[in-house]
């Protein structure tokens, strides 16, 4: 990638500023630049990658031209935005929740329409929560590769990208109007910019031990799969300059982390059939409620970990995901041709495994209901030869932050907003309620390619405005 702006440039003053460059800061870049606006990206790594990088590159959306392209029919925003508040039990913000559902097929087609960015939509299997196939994905599948294809575009269109800025002041000349900010350089020097409007795209708080230990106290001391740059600064100016926080508590987890070997198991293959047990061989929980919840569910088992246990098919089914690809090379994939020689393998109780395993045979031919309340039915019956992994539980990335309006304000305590900042994607609520269980895969990118579209465009509207 090249660093469109060195980082010994100084800079005096721009349109926008955005901070952090990852998937949200990029498209709010995109969205602003195509408006008129001069717009300089400050990063705090040498290269931006931070938690879009560590992804599977997944945005939900609904109604767009690539579902139609495959077929994919019945979507519609109003059907996101039900499974987005199904799955949160009601809790996610409305009005947040109804833009970004409302907006997402425009984001998806105008990047690929507009920027010339492909996407596809998985088939084959729904991650928990959804109706309809609509995760899209690069065709690489990868969250790095979708950021790559984002700075590629944006720095076709003029985007500037100053890397290894570290932001650590926010400047405000009235409580309600920011005048710019200072970073840090990597000689240790300070530099002041100011701007006509800011957005805070610097993701959330989850490699900071104290902050997730305060507010997230669960995963306190549990494995972080996430970027360890997420260091909580939104959250902490927040509470300087009185901003309003939101669902502080709301993160996604995940429960199928390959342990020791820290690569990410797709939960596809737990929805194509596959199951969980722990080193009783035995079930322990409804795998269909979601991969975020896992990460609690497993967290509780003796010695933090659990199996993953599958078939032939679902295995095939997930070595189109790179990640699954690299587990399988590390040699975290394990195979049997019987129950038994499983067993075995996995250092579990044969009888118990052969038991548990048997009565998840009959609940897919009964198409019956277990006693944990997930649903079988008939195609998702395992048969041999038989796969596994072991898993662990992990904290991915924070889903709580800056309280917004509609067009990503940020807004003060008092109820104020500050007229040209913005916040959005990891730095400000999402739409995952206030709990692990509240997270709809795909709410991280959903955010910040939906919340980053709109605070690039509204930021633009006062920046330019600005101009005449």
């Amino acid at each position: 990638m090249t660093i469109v702006s060195g980082e010994s440039q100084a800079l005096a003053n721009t349109d926008l500023l955005i901070v952090g460059g990852g998937a949200c800061g990029v498209i709010a870049a995109l969205a602003a630049a195509e408006n008129g606006c001069e717009v300089f990206v400050l990063e705090r790594d040498a290269l931006p990658r931070g938690s879009t990088s560590l992804s599977s590159g997944l945005i939900p959306a609904a109604g767009t031209r690539a579902q139609q392209r495959q077929g994919i029919q019945g979507d519609s925003a109003q059907r996101l935005f039900d499974d987005i508040q199904g799955k949160a039990k009601g809790s996610a913000d409305p009005i947040l929740s109804e833009r970004f559902a409302a907006c997402s097929a425009q984001v998806i087609d105008w990047l690929e329409h507009e920027h010339n960015i492909p996407f596809e939509v998985l088939e084959g299997f729904l991650y928990p929560g959804h109706a309809v196939a609509r995760m899209h994905a690069v065709p690489e599948r990868t969250g790095e590769a979708l950021l790559e294809r984002l700075w590629r575009v944006a720095q076709q269109r003029g985007v500037h990208l100053v890397a290894s800025a570290r932001v650590n002041e926010l400047l405000f000349d009235t409580p309600q109007h920011i005048q710019g900010l200072r970073f840090l350089r990597p000689n240790r020097q300070n530099e002041t910019v100011t701007a006509r409007a800011v957005v805070l795209a610097c993701n959330g708080f989850g490699g900071n031990r104290t902050l997730v230990r305060e507010l997230i106290a669960p995963m306190g001391e549990a494995l972080y799969f996430g970027h360890s740059g997420n260091q909580g600064e939104a959250i902490l100016w927040a509470r300087q300059f009185g901003f309003e926080l939101a669902d502080t508590g709301a993160y996604q987890g995940h429960g199928s982390v390959a342990h020791p070997h820290g690569v990410l198991i797709t939960w596809g293959v737990i929805m194509d059939g596959g199951i969980q047990v722990n080193r009783a061989g035995e079930r322990f929980w409804n795998e269909a409620q979601g991969y975020s919840e896992a990460a609690l569910a497993v967290l509780s088992q003796d010695g933090a970990v659990a199996w993953n246990i599958y078939d032939e098919r679902v295995h095939r089914q997930a070595q189109q995901f790179p990640d699954y690809q690299k587990a399988q090379a590390l040699g975290a994939i394990r195979h049997a041709d019987t129950v038994t020689e499983l067993a075995s393998r996995l250092g579990l109780a044969a009888e118990s495994l052969t038991a548990t395993l048997n009565a998840h045979e009959k609940y897919c031919i009964e198409g019956a209901t277990d006693s944990f309340g997930r649903q079988f039915e008939n195609r998702l019956r395992l048969r041999a030869p038989y796969y596994a992994v072991q898993v662990t539980g992990a904290l991915f990335h924070t889903q709580g932050g800056i309280a917004v309006d509609s067009s990503m304000r940020v807004r003060r305590s008092g109820g104020s907003v500050v007229a040209n900042l913005f916040a959005a994607g990891g730095a400000a609520r999402g739409v995952s309620g206030h709990s692990v269980w509240g997270y709809l895969s795909g709410n991280g990118l959903l955010a910040a390619a939906a919340g980053g579209w709109l605070a690039g465009q509204a930021a633009a509207k006062i920046a330019t405005r600005q101009h005449s």
